[in-house]
């Protein structure tokens, strides 16, 4: 690719070096996989997921250049991020459905590297159920039989879309040419559901938590459903069972533990016990603050409904009681907040 001259670092997880590198056909980007035994796993997701989501057109992620898989190394175009304006999410979400729809193609199992999506377990609820002990809150009746099928269905969800894992504000470029998403270390295939919940339940796995008001949600999630209707042929899928499809993987971002820290601290202690006992902040909002919004959106989304509508109540209940023990508590962001990078 020609002799590299200047080079900057970027920001960047502890799981990965990036850096902007002058070259004579201009700025090209080169990310190293490093951190922990399973880089090279990450490595080869991501390079899968920038092939497969290549073939889209128009593009939604940035040209994949160079792989040299020893090194773990890959060199990527470079995209100039420009300030997203005030209804961002919108576009997100249309671009967000290209991505997914990028997996819909006959050559997506052949990806092979690409796992299925895997959601919470019985660890999970076992957690969320011992969280309503701590805060004295009783567990209505039917709520461990609906949790648990709700682990079943987000399990057999159906669907081949291409998930990218962690479709953060800061992993989505805004550039002249249209929205490209970045970093897919976590990039897997299942229901497109669960990353669109993510405009409700409020980007469950990043730092920047944003939640849209309400008229500006519903356009995003029409431009969702809008665009993987043209990209597709076929309605955004319902989920299955009573059409509980986005309440279930809200809900399945709930009782999650482990979405309350960043990525390399999850798989450890209990995070909804540590909760109780202490409060930290990570990125925009409070690790309370996070949970008192989901535990609101998730209540408001499946009251009175057959398949959950007992965890409605605990999660009504449940918020009421962390807002009287912690009545400072503020709501979460409404705004995207931009990184220095």
């Amino acid at each position: 690719m020609g002799v590299p001259g200047q080079a900057r670092r970027l920001g960047s997880s502890p799981r990965s070096r990036v850096w902007r590198v002058e070259l004579a056909r201009g700025p090209v980007v080169l990310k190293q996989s490093v951190g922990g035994a399973d880089a090279g796993q990450r490595f080869a997701r991501e390079v899968a997921a920038l092939r497969l989501a290549g073939r889209r057109a128009p593009g939604v992620v940035p040209e994949l250049l160079a792989v040299d898989t020893a090194a773990q190394v890959l060199v990527l175009e470079y995209l100039e991020h420009r300030r997203p304006g005030p209804d961002w999410i919108v576009g997100y979400a249309a671009a967000l459905a290209r991505l997914h729809a990028a997996g819909q193609c006959p050559q997506a199992g052949a990806a092979g590297v690409l796992p299925r999506w895997k959601g919470p377990g019985e660890q999970d609820v076992a957690a969320f159920l011992r969280l309503a002990d701590r805060l004295g809150v009783p567990c209505p009746t039917g709520v461990p039989e609906e949790l648990a099928g709700l682990v079943r269905r987000l399990a057999e969800a159906p669907g081949n879309a291409l998930l990218h894992g962690d479709p953060c504000p800061g992993n989505d470029l805004h550039t002249d040419d249209g929205i490209r998403f970045v970093d897919f270390e976590q990039a897997s295939l299942g229901s497109g559901l669960v990353e669109l919940a993510y405009l409700r339940i409020g980007f469950p796995t990043c730092w920047c938590v944003t939640a849209a008001a309400g008229p500006l949600q519903a356009r995003a999630e029409e431009a969702y459903r809008r665009v993987w209707r043209a990209e597709t042929g076929v309605e955004v899928d319902a989920g299955g069972e009573g059409g509980s499809g986005l309440a279930d993987a809200c809900a399945g971002w709930l009782v999650r533990g482990d979405a309350l820290v960043p990525r390399a601290r999850r798989e450890g202690p209990d995070q909804l016990a540590r909760m109780v006992r202490r409060d930290w902040t990570w990125g925009t909002a409070t690790a309370r603050q996070r949970l008192a919004h989901r535990l609101g959106v998730v209540a408001g989304m499946t009251a009175g409904t057959p398949l959950l509508g007992a965890t409605s109540l605990l999660c009504t209940t449940l918020r009421t009681r962390m807002l009287e023990r912690w009545p400072a508590l503020p709501p979460v962001p409404a705004e995207r907040q931009e990184t220095d990078d």
